[in-house]
């Protein structure tokens, strides 16, 4: 029987037995990882718990504030993570998806896992939990290696929904913070706003906090009622307005911010980090409304702004945030409300360009036909073309993806190198 904590890392092969043979021995086999899809299987945490009890309850280990939302939940963890680290804590982090390596969804005292980490768990994964799916994996590794690190707390957001997420089989969670609620994967959650926020408000816990900035209205009934079934002490600005009060603005961009950094602050102060809420709003988090300068020839530059809008909730405080551009390059992935998350953005930009942000992606050239533009579908080619049709000192807004905007932010980076 493992103990909590000593997860079977004994079972993980030595560095120069990964691979065989392969010219990096330690790089990880991610294309495995990304193919354990849930094939069928049910949504819900009991595989996770499964997989987390083999792994010898290696969250039994941390205090998880748990986070959970339609949108902001990234930058939300960010803030708690800046203000947990000003507090002189070894703090984890756990997020998703990735922008550009898969080892930014888990970082320890505010540095990304070492890939060796990863490569070695895929090793034991592919023996010894060959079924398991990719986001209970990456959970799994997670919390063991926070486990291992000895991280006292960790920010942990959800991947979809609360309540039928993987991250509900977490223990000793401390708080619960809940974002907002907006129609997003309903065909998982339900059709319905009240349908996704019982859902997401379902991650309360019975006398664990839940904190909420979700805006007034059917979500917010549905959020008290589930609080209420669940005995969950619930937080909210109408409820307890000085603990949500923020000191100045946060340093991440566009309007919406404001909610998740009211949201985090609120949560360090209840759980005794009050300290820390100045830096907690001084937090980065990459491509959410980033703003990369080019050089001009001659000329003004070019402003390039990135952000990772994927649902009409997040298009829409995208385009409040950003009133104009001159050029929209676009693309998102199929199973998303394509038209419903374009309709804000397509006034900003009277020019378009629509690319295909991987295999699942939407077809750029039914976009281009349907809402008037040009189709480019590799990534770096329909970049240039964009780039090329903004003007000099005008704006490129690149947005519909977190995938997109990480394969060009890694383009603007090489081309500062």
């Amino acid at each position: 029987m493992t103990r909590p904590g000593d997860f079977p890392e004994a079972d993980w092969p030595e560095r120069e037995q990964l691979h065989p043979g392969s010219s990096d021995q330690t790089q990880p086999d991610y294309d495995w990882l990304y193919s354990r899809t849930r094939q069928g299987q049910a949504r819900g945490p009991q595989r996770a718990r499964v997989l987390l009890d083999q792994l010898g309850s290696p969250d039994e280990l941390f205090q998880s504030i748990r986070v959970v939302g339609t949108n902001g939940k990234g930058s939300t963890c960010a803030m708690l993570e800046a203000g947990l680290l000003a507090a002189g804590l070894m703090a984890g982090r756990f997020t998703s998806p990735h922008l550009e390596r898969f080892e930014e969804r888990i970082r320890i005292g505010g540095q990304e896992l070492d890939p060796r980490r990863s490569a070695a768990f895929i090793v034991w994964a592919r023996q010894y939990a060959p079924d398991a799916a990719f986001f209970d994996l990456t959970l799994g590794l997670a919390s063991s290696a926070f486990a291992r690190a000895g991280v006292p707390w960790a920010v942990m957001e959800a991947g979809v929904g609360g309540l039928s997420d993987g991250t509900q089989a977490l223990r000793r969670v401390a708080a619960v913070a809940l974002t907002n609620v907006a129609l997003d994967h309903t065909a998982v959650l339900g059709p319905g706003l009240s349908d996704i926020a019982r859902d997401k408000a379902g991650a309360a816990l019975p006398g664990v906090p839940l904190l909420t900035t979700a805006a007034a209205g059917e979500a917010l009934h549905t959020v008290r009622q589930v609080a209420a079934e669940r005995g969950a002490p619930l937080y909210t600005p109408q409820t307890h307005p000085a603990l949500f009060e923020l000191p100045h603005p946060p340093r991440l961009a566009g309007p919406h911010q404001t909610g998740n950094a009211r949201l985090a602050v609120a949560t360090l102060r209840l759980l005794g980090f009050g300290s820390s809420v100045r830096a907690a709003l001084n937090a980065d988090h990459p491509a959410r409304l980033e703003r990369f300068a080019l050089p001009g020839n001659g000329a003004a530059g070019i402003t390039v702004l990135l952000d990772g809008a994927h649902n009409p909730h997040a298009a829409l405080a995208l385009a409040t945030a950003v009133p104009v551009a001159d050029v929209l390059l676009f693309g998102n992935l199929a199973r998303k409300d394509t038209a419903a998350t374009l309709a804000p953005l397509l006034a900003l930009a009277p020019r378009r360009v629509f690319t295909a942000p991987g295999d699942l992606a939407t077809d750029p050239r039914e976009l281009a036909r349907r809402f008037g533009g040009e189709a480019v579908e590799d990534i770096a080619a329909a970049f240039a073309r964009a780039l090329t049709l903004t003007p000099p000192g005008g704006t490129l807004l690149v947005t519909g993806s977190l995938y997109l905007a990480g394969t060009v932010r890694a383009l603007l980076l090489e081309w500062a190198r």
